[in-house]
């Protein structure tokens, strides 16, 4: 285990792994004054972890990703892509799916009434960080070349 090839990229991205779980966990939606606006059933703030329910877990496994991702630089394991690239495509589609959840479609009765609280911006944050710590550790690692002809 060699904790020196460590580098930004992977810590970025796994702060954010851990933010991204706890921001599954707190309130993200709130309901406005009107008495006819409902989330997950309630008049209470809810969490994505209340409102969403594929979406959750789906946000879940993109918080361990960066956990992976450590594990196999640690561990120097040799891949067959550059190390942090699925990482970065998973925080992408982490973003998406915030950015999805809190303003295309928010959950809840009427839509148009359920404002967005702290969970959500710590979630999409997260996500971001997620995605770029990839990214950045994807760029860093150098692709093998082919020779013409071979696929």
């Amino acid at each position: 285990m060699d904790f020196s090839q460590l580098r930004k990229g992977e810590i970025a991205a796994a702060i954010g792994g851990v933010l991204l779980a706890i921001a599954v966990f707190i309130p993200a939606y709130s309901p406005s004054d009107n008495p006819n606006a409902t989330i997950a059933g309630g008049k209470v703030d809810a969490s994505i972890w209340d409102a969403n329910n594929i979406t959750r877990v789906m946000l879940l496994l993109a918080a361990i990703t960066p956990i992976f991702l450590l594990y196999i630089v640690i561990r120097g394991h040799e891949l067959s892509w550059p190390r942090g690239e699925l990482t970065a495509v998973i925080g992408l589609t982490a973003v998406t799916l915030v950015f999805w959840h809190g303003v295309i479609q928010r959950p809840g009765e009427p839509a148009g009434q359920i404002g967005l609280a702290p969970g959500w911006f710590l979630a999409f944050v997260a996500a971001l960080a997620i995605a770029i710590g990839g990214a950045i550790r994807a760029s860093a690692s150098e692709r093998r070349r082919k020779p013409p002809g071979v696929l």
